[in-house]
């Protein structure tokens, strides 16, 4: 009897093991470029992440005391050139780049066109807060566009179904990843603009991912969609940090397809207990309104102008009586006042009066144009003067003038002669023919 020979097999682990070696023989330091994407740092603070190109794409790992070195910030998207060696996991049998080195290469393809775009549509004014519509403050009928199987379709209606109750919710799906989920998108945003009846509200959603994973939303004709359309749409892509243009054109953005649930429909409990409050306090109002108007109208009933309203008639009358002879008084005190100054002013007149003055003795003498002589310069002899008295007038044939402050005499055919000798002529020497 032989014995049995001895089995010709290997174990997994001995086989990883083997792969293990050789990876890190044949690649113990290697350096490539790509774009990093699904990043994550856990709080352990080894960074994992996976390094692709258009082709192909391989896992990384960069631990903590090689992070701590990093001294620029790498996220989705970001080029990198990185230094490492391969090696095996063996709990998943997939091998990965262990990181020592890393630099930076520049922007990643999928962020410079993410920007290229933005720039673009900016310009045309799509992402204006202006042109932002709000959203109903209860929407009658939701339409939801997203894949069916997600988890975010699932998560929206848990939400309203638990916040509301009164909204019909339609469910439009679509692709959400991959080659044509943006052409898919915009029309159903378009469709779901033409169905009737019409909506209040369009959601447009999905779960998270990376950034190619959710590339789709960044579609230039899916935002263009949004911008068009008629019904006011609300965006709830991936989660907080994720950040597309399909948000950015909404009228309203939620970071998650459940916070869109929140946003759109109110809690129904909440709106429950404030009409409720707003009720208890309509009809507090309305009792406490009604005690006033019952006091005003006691008051009313109780006062003496509904009680004796004839009193108020008779008193009115009596104001105008008092006013009437008031009035009557005050014209008489003033027609008596203005005739004592009346009576001033002509006597202020009258004392002023030439006539007045004529009648104390004096007398006016005017010439040939009727104007006051006041000097002797102003006539000649063998004028004729006009001397008003406080009786009548004289009209006198000048023969002699004497000036002021002269003796001489001048007179008509007589020479000149003294003062003197004039005084001795009969009657004065001021002494006219008329």
């Amino acid at each position: 009897m032989t014995d049995d020979p001895e089995p010709n097999y290997k174990t997994i682990s001995e086989l990883t093991q083997e792969i293990r070696d050789t990876l890190e023989g044949d690649f113990a330091q290697v350096t490539v470029c790509g774009e990093v994407s699904g990043f994550s740092a856990p709080r352990s603070g080894h960074w994992y992440l996976t390094l692709k190109d258009e082709e192909a794409q391989i896992s990384a790992v960069v631990w903590r005391s090689t992070a701590q070195r990093v001294r620029f910030p790498v996220e989705d998207g970001t080029q990198v050139v990185v230094s490492g060696r391969l090696t095996v996991y063996p709990p998943r049998g997939s091998y990965q780049l262990v990181i020592d080195q890393i630099q930076p290469l520049g922007e990643g393809s999928w962020r410079a066109k993410f920007r290229r775009l933005y720039e673009k549509l900016a310009l045309e004014g799509l992402f204006d807060a202006a042109r932002k519509r709000p959203i109903p403050l209860l929407p009658r009928r939701v339409i939801v566009i997203t894949s069916p199987s997600g988890a975010a379709v699932r998560d929206f209606l848990q939400i309203a179904q638990r916040r509301w109750r009164g909204s019909q919710i339609v469910i439009l799906p679509t692709k959400v990843q991959g080659q044509g989920a943006g052409e898919q998108l915009a029309a159903a945003v378009g469709l779901a603009n033409r169905l009737r009846p019409t909506a209040d509200v369009i959601v447009v959603t999905r779960g998270g991912g990376s950034i190619e994973d959710l590339w789709e939303f960044n579609h230039e004709g899916l935002v263009r969609a949004i911008a068009a359309s008629r019904i006011p749409v609300v965006s709830g892509v991936g989660h907080e940090i994720d950040v597309t243009l399909c948000d950015l054109v909404a009228d309203l953005r939620a970071l998650t397809p459940s916070e869109a649930a929140e946003r759109i429909f109110p809690d129904q409990q909440t709106l429950i207990e404030s009409l409720c409050d707003l009720q208890s306090r309509l009809v507090q109002s309305l009792r406490r309104r009604g005690v006033e108007v019952k006091q005003q109208v006691d008051r009313l009933a109780n006062s003496r102008v509904l009680r004796r309203p004839l009193d108020l008639l008779l008193q009115h009358a009596q104001r105008l009586d008092e006013r009437a002879t008031r009035l009557v008084w005050l014209a008489e005190n003033d027609h008596q006042r203005r005739g004592q100054k009346l009576q001033g002013i002509a006597g202020r007149l009258e004392a002023l009066s030439p006539l007045q003055v004529l009648s104390r003795g004096y007398s006016v003498t005017v010439n040939r144009e009727g104007k006051t002589v006041l000097d002797t310069e102003q006539i000649q002899i063998g004028d004729l003067v006009e001397t008003r008295l406080h009786q009548g007038k004289l009209i006198s044939l000048v023969q002699q003038k004497i000036r002021a402050g002269d003796d001489e005499l001048e007179t008509s055919g007589l020479g000149r002669h003294t003062r003197d000798s004039l005084d001795n002529c009969d009657g004065s020497a001021d002494r006219k023919q008329s």
